[in-house]
C-alpha cells in the first residue's frame, strides 16, 4: 500500500526568526548560512546551428549526377535563403578496408540517459578453407578503443539493421531475419558498414559496426523465432469488444471497451522503443556522413499525446546525427477477416455483416503504422507497410546512401523554440533532374519554450539516470520517530521489521513517522525582484525490493528577493510519512524555471526497529532555527509543537554566534512506582578532550503517554563553542533499568 506523504511546510526561505523553546530567550537569531558569493555559472553562447541537408540528385535515368557545385543549389528554410557553408559529395567507393571492431554503439551505454545496453560477444568468424589460395591482406581498421571517425567512414554506406523484438511475433523476428541474411549473403559488399541490434526490455548491440559480412551473417543467425516477444493482445482489433447484450436497443453500433492497463504498458514500451532509436542516433553524430537505420517492428501505436515527447526527442537527435529512419513493418501484407482472425474469438452482434468490425479493425493497424511514417518523414527516410518483400527496402536505402550531396547551412533564426522549420531545396541549373531531400527539422528548444509535459517528463527523468544532473546543489535527510501505538502502519511488512501496525514491546513492530528535509543553497535560486522564483520539486522513497513507497510532488514559490539576500538564506522543503521499520532509498530531482537547471540527492533512510535495544532513542535533530507555524495548522510531525516549528540543519555547519537547538526522544523507560527516570545531557568533544558540557536534565514523567515517549530539547547558548570540529554525544540513563544509549553525530561550528 502506498503511503501517503503528510505534508508540514510547502516550501519556506529561512529568515531569521525569534522564539521561546526550552532555554532559548526572546532574542533574533543569525540566519543558517553566512553570507556567501553569488556562484557563477557556465555560460555558452553560439552564433547559430549547423543544419546537415542530404540532396540525393539524379537524371531521368536514375542515376546520380556527379560534378555539380555550391553554387548550384539554394537552401530556404521557412521561405529565407539560408547561405551554404558546408559543400560534400559522398559516393561509395570500392574498398579493401577491414573495420574488425567498431566500438562506435557499445559506447552508447555510458552516455547519460541513454536504454541501457548490453554488447554480446563478437562471433568467431567462420575458419577458411585450408585450400582456399592465399590474398593479398586487406587493411584492418580496428577502432575498439573509439568510434570511427568520418576519414574511415568516407567511401562506405553506414547501416543499422534494430529489430523490435518486444512489438514482433515470432514469425515476423523469423521473417525479418531471413531477409536481413539474404541481403547480406547476396548484396553485402565491403562497402557496406552495418551494426546489427535488438530492442526489448533494453538495447541489445549484437554486433557492432563492421564491414565483415561473416560477422554480420552470424551474428543474425543468432536471432531466432524464440526472440519475438509480442503477444495476442497486440494485435490489431484485440481493444475492440462487440456485443448485442451490451445494447439494450441492439443498434448497429456496438459497444466498444479499451483496456486501459494495456495502454499504459503499451505507452510504456513505446518509450522504451523511442529512447532505445535515440540512443543508437545520438552514439552515430561523430561523423557525417548519412547514415540509414533499417527499423523491423510490427506497429507502434500511440494514446492520444503519450510518446509524443519521446517521440520528437527521437527526431531530433536522429536528424542532429544525419540517420535517416526506414521503418519496417514486419507483419508484411494483412488480410483482415470481417470475424477477426484465429488468434482472437468469434465476433457477436452486427459488427461482423455490417462492417464495423473491419472498419475498427483498419483504423487500428492505420494507426500502427502512422507513428512509422512519420518517423521515416520527420529524418527523410522511407517506411515500407504492406508488402511481403523486405528486399525492396534494402534496395531503396542502399540507392539512397550510395551517392549524395551533404550541404550545411548556419540558420538565421536563433530562436529555440523548438518548432518545425521547413528546408526546401532548389536546383538552379536548368537541368532534368530528380532532387530528393529532407523536409524539414525540429528547432532546438530552450527552457522558456518548453512546454508542461516536456518538462515534466525532464524532471522524472532525471530520477531514472544512473548519473543526473547536479547543477543545483540540494541536500536531503530525514529522521524517524515512533507513532502511538494506535497509529496504522500502511507500510507494515515492507520493511525488515516484518508486519506491524501497533507500538510497544508487547506488540508487533511499531510504526515510526519519517521527517524528510530538502534543503537548496540560496545562492543557488536565481534571484528575481519583481516576481517569485518558482522550483519543481519531484522523489520517490522505495524500499529494499525497489517497491515504490510513498511520492514526493510539488512546487516551491521563492519570494521576490535581491542577490545578496537570497545568498544568505535556505530554501527548505519539509514532508513526512508514516513507515514500518526498514531500509529505505529516498530520491529527489529539483528544477529551478528560471534557467531550468536541475540538481538531484539520494539518500538511504534506516529506519531501526528498536525492540532490541536496551534504550530505544529517536533521530537526534540539530537546528539553528525556529519557525512559528499558523494557527490550527494540523501535522503529524513531533518536531512541530506548542505552535513552534523546529527547522532541521542538515549540514551540521553552524555559526559560533548562533543557538544551536537539540531535539530527540526516548520510548517505553522503565518506571519504577510508576514513575520513569531518565537523565540526559549533551558532551561536546574535540578529538578525545571534551570542552563543553550542557547541565543534566531528569524526566520523571512521560511528556507523550500516548507514544511512551519522555522527549527532550536542549539549547547551546551562541558563543559556547569556538570555531571547530566537534563530536556531539548525547548520554541519555535508564536509571531504573540501569541501561544506557550514547548517540553521537558530528557538527562543524564557523
Amino acid at each position: 500500500m502506498r503511503i501517503r506523504f503528510l505534508a508540514t511546510l510547502s516550501a519556506a526561505v529561512l529568515f531569521a526568526t525569534s522564539g521561546v523553546w526550552g532555554q532559548a530567550t526572546s532574542s533574533s537569531q543569525a540566519p543558517q548560512t553566512p553570507a556567501a558569493p553569488q556562484r557563477p555559472g557556465v555560460v555558452f553562447r553560439a552564433t547559430g546551428e549547423l543544419i546537415l541537408v542530404n540532396v540525393d540528385v539524379r537524371d531521368k535515368n536514375g542515376l546520380p549526377v556527379k560534378g555539380l557545385k555550391q553554387e548550384d543549389f539554394q537552401v530556404t528554410e521557412d521561405g529565407k535563403p539560408q547561405e551554404v557553408t558546408n559543400f560534400k559529395y559522398e559516393e561509395v567507393a570500392p574498398t579493401n578496408t577491414i573495420i574488425e571492431t567498431a566500438a562506435t554503439l557499445g559506447k552508447a551505454s555510458t552516455e547519460k540517459g541513454a536504454v541501457p545496453i548490453t554488447v554480446l560477444g563478437a562471433p568467431k568468424p567462420a575458419p577458411k578453407p585450408a585450400d582456399k589460395p592465399a590474398e593479398e591482406a586487406p587493411k584492418k581498421i580496428d577502432s575498439d578503443a573509439s568510434p570511427l571517425t568520418s576519414d574511415e567512414v568516407a567511401g562506405h554506406r553506414v547501416w543499422v539493421l534494430l529489430f523490435d523484438t518486444s512489438s514482433m511475433e515470432p514469425d515476423d523476428v523469423q521473417r525479418a531475419v531471413d531477409s536481413a541474411i539474404k541481403w547480406s549473403n547476396e548484396n553485402m559488399s565491403p562497402s557496406d558498414l552495418v551494426a546489427l541490434l535488438t530492442v526489448n526490455s533494453s538495447l541489445q548491440v549484437i554486433q557492432d559496426i563492421t564491414n565483415d559480412k561473416t560477422k554480420i551473417i552470424d551474428g543474425l543467425k543468432k536471432l531466432s523465432a524464440a526472440d519475438g516477444t509480442a503477444s495476442a493482445a497486440t494485435d490489431v482489433d484485440s481493444s475492440t469488444m462487440s456485443s448485442d447484450e451490451a445494447s439494450a436497443t441492439a443498434t448497429a453500433s456496438d459497444t466498444t471497451t479499451v483496456d486501459q492497463s494495456a495502454q499504459e504498458i503499451d505507452s510504456f514500451n513505446n518509450d522504451v522503443r523511442l529512447r532505445a532509436i535515440k540512443t543508437v542516433c545520438d552514439n552515430l553524430g561523430g561523423f557525417q556522413q548519412k547514415k540509414a537505420m533499417l527499423y523491423w517492428s510490427s506497429g507502434m501505436a500511440r494514446n492520444g499525446s503519450d510518446n509524443q515527447v519521446e517521440l520528437r526527442a527521437m527526431d531530433q537527435s536522429c536528424v542532429r546525427a544525419n540517420v535517416t529512419i526506414n521503418p519496417i513493418d514486419a507483419r508484411g501484407l494483412q488480410a483482415v477477416p470481417p470475424g477477426g482472425d484465429s488468434r482472437t474469438a468469434s465476433k457477436s452482434g452486427v459488427s461482423a455483416s455490417n462492417g464495423a468490425n473491419v472498419a475498427s479493425q483498419f483504423t487500428a493497424l492505420q494507426a500502427q503504422q502512422e507513428t512509422l511514417q512519420a518517423m521515416a518523414s520527420d529524418t527523410g527516410g522511407e517506411a515500407f507497410t504492406d508488402s511481403n518483400d523486405f528486399g525492396e527496402a534494402f534496395a531503396k536505402v542502399e540507392k539512397s546512401i550510395s551517392a549524395y550531396y551533404i550541404l550545411g547551412y548556419t540558420t538565421t533564426n536563433p530562436n529555440e523554440d523548438g518548432k518545425y522549420r521547413r528546408i526546401e531545396v532548389k536546383f538552379l541549373p536548368k537541368m532534368d533532374v530528380k532532387i530528393d531531400a529532407r523536409k524539414g527539422y525540429y528547432a532546438s528548444r530552450d527552457f522558456t519554450h518548453t512546454a508542461g509535459e516536456d518538462r515534466e517528463s525532464q524532471l522524472l527523468d532525471q530520477l531514472d539516470l544512473p548519473i543526473p544532473a547536479t547543477d543545483v546543489p540540494m541536500f536531503a535527510s530525514a529522521g524517524y520517530f515512533r507513532e502511538s501505538a494506535a497509529t496504522s502502519c500502511p507500510g507494515a511488512g515492507r520493511g525488515r521489521g516484518g508486519p506491524g501496525g501497533f507500538g510497544g514491546d508487547s506488540g508487533p513492530t511499531s510504526c515510526f513517522y519519517v521527517p524528510v528535509s530538502i534543503v537548496v543553497p540560496g545562492d543557488a535560486v536565481p534571484p528575481q525582484k519583481d516576481k517569485p522564483t518558482t522550483l519543481d520539486l519531484r522523489g520517490y522513497i522505495r524500499d529494499e525490493r525497489g517497491s515504490q513507497i510513498a511520492i514526493i510532488k510539488q512546487t516551491l514559490t521563492v519570494p521576490p528577493a535581491a542577490t545578496e539576500a537570497l545568498a544568505q538564506k535556505q530554501v527548505l522543503y519539509q514532508t513526512g510519512a508514516i513507515m514500518p521499520p526498514g531500509r529505505y532509498h529516498l530520491k529527489v530531482a529539483i528544477r529551478e524555471n528560471t534557467t531550468g537547471q536541475l540538481g538531484t540527492d539520494e539518500i538511504i533512510i534506516d529506519v531501526p526497529d528498536l525492540k532490541a535495544n536496551p534504550v530505544k532513542v529517536s533521530s537526534v535533530v540539530l537546528s539553528t532555527q525556529l519557525s512559528s507555524v499558523p494557527p490550527g495548522y494540523k501535522t503529524s510531525s513531533p518536531l512541530v509543537q506548542d505552535g513552534i516549528e523546529i527547522m532541521p540543519n542538515l549540514t551540521h555547519v553552524v555559526n559560533h554566534d548562533q543557538k544551536v537547538y537539540f531535539y530527540y526522544e526516548v520510548y517505553d523507560p522503565t518506571q519504577s512506582d510508576q514513575h520513569p527516570q531518565v537523565r540526559t545531557n549533551l558532551a561536546f568533544y574535540r578529538g578525545k578532550v571534551k570542552v563543553f558540557e550542557t547541565p543534566i536534565v531528569e524526566r520523571t514523567t512521560l511528556d507523550a503517554p500516548d507514544r511512551k515517549a519522555a522527549i527532550f530539547r536542549f539549547v547551546v547558548p551562541e558563543n559556547s563553542l569556538k570555531p571547530g570540529f566537534y563530536t556531539c554525544q548525547v548520554n541519555i540513563v535508564d536509571e531504573a533499568a540501569g541501561k544506557f544509549a550514547f548517540p553521537r553525530l558530528d557538527m562543524y561550528v564557523r
